[in-house]
């Protein structure tokens, strides 16, 4: 468990930079399309703090896929769900999510997740399958 938890903070403090990075495209987008004109302090404070937590919890539970004891079905469920709360907790915290748009929010969430775990799940089985008919030529 001890090296789960070692490597949860490696690749979270690896990505964490990416979330004020996104954070500071983000503002200069919205500075551009005329949605934000200024920042206060406070605003800037919790948006580059919040966005770096984001980006450590984002990147850090990947490790799950690690857990050979854990089927990989749980773990993407694990996985789906720590990012929901991250996601959520950050965006709503930021008040960049209505509350009123948390279930769209979440139907959307879930339907790309799904759409995404497909994708890698289907990308990955090939690369097995390909694999398996070279060793048994």
């Amino acid at each position: 468990m001890k090296k789960h938890v070692k490597a949860f903070c490696k690749r979270g403090l690896i990505a964490a930079w990416g979330g004020p990075v996104i954070m500071a495209i983000v503002w200069l987008c919205l500075k551009t399309a005329g949605v934000v004109e200024t920042l206060t302090v406070d605003q800037a404070v919790l948006g580059i703090i919040s966005t770096t937590v984001m980006a450590f919890v984002a990147a850090g539970i990947s490790i799950v896929y690690h857990i050979e004891t854990l089927p990989k079905s749980m773990a993407a469920l694990i996985q789906m769900a720590v990012l929901y709360i991250d996601y959520m907790g950050i965006y709503l915290l930021n008040g960049w999510l209505p509350v009123e748009r948390i279930g769209a929010f979440t139907l959307i969430f879930i339907a790309t997740f799904a759409v995404i775990w497909l994708i890698i799940y289907l990308s990955i089985r090939m690369k097995v399958n390909r694999i398996n008919q070279k060793m048994q030529a």
